[in-house]
């Protein structure tokens, strides 16, 4: 109760009644309470594959093998990662992936001596980084290199090794990466739906 020296404080100045203003009629807030996590799809990956001597008859797990690489720095120094780096300036998310595996291994994704094919992955699995409160959206791709092609390492990297795509997933950092390998795998099985759709025409992308 308010006393004759404590005038009634106007509802709108209390938390609850605050809390009610900004929700609709269904109790949902429709604008962002707060600044909120920065969001971003500036960074990209590439998981390289190559067959390998298994037959045809094989279970797709063993008929393939992924790349990883040993980052030199941070914040993944030491860690075993696909092929990844951010897009620069106005380039396109295609057009990252394919400079970027020029640079960090020395695949030309446009050759087809070295390429047979490339693919943009449908799925893209956010992660968050708490240490630069962002969420990350990253366009993933993938390449089919030749059984013969070997990677020429840049500074980023201090060792790499092919896993069978069977075992990649038990080697593979993150989560995201994980589930994306289930995509590969459908991909690299040749008969899935999507497969042709997914299908990128290195040709037709610039690259700087």
């Amino acid at each position: 109760m308010n006393t004759p020296n404590q005038p009634e404080s106007p509802a709108s100045s209390s938390p609850a009644a605050t809390d009610r203003a900004d929700r609709d009629a269904r109790g949902y807030r429709p604008d962002a309470a707060g600044r909120g996590a920065r969001l971003r799809a500036d960074v990209i990956d590439v998981t390289i594959a190559r067959p390998t001597r298994s037959p045809a008859s094989a279970e797709v797990g063993d008929r393939f093998e992924v790349l990883q690489l040993q980052r030199t720095r941070d914040p993944l120094k030491g860690t075993w990662q696909p092929v990844m780096g951010h897009i620069d300036g106005q380039e396109s998310a295609t057009a990252a992936a394919m400079r970027e595996a020029r640079e960090e291994v020395g695949l030309n994704i446009a050759d087809p001596a070295a390429c047979a094919a490339f693919w943009a992955l449908e799925q893209v699995h956010p992660y968050f980084i708490s240490a630069i409160d962002c969420v990350v959206l990253s366009p993933r791709f993938l390449a089919l290199v030749a059984p013969d092609w070997t990677p020429s390492l840049n500074h980023e990297h201090a060792a790499h090794r092919w896993v069978l795509l069977r075992d990649a997933s038990r080697s593979s950092t993150w989560p995201g990466q994980r589930a994306s390998l289930a995509e590969v795998a459908t991909l690299l099985a040749g008969d899935s739906i999507e497969g042709p759709w997914l299908r990128i025409d290195p040709a037709k992308i610039t690259i700087a």
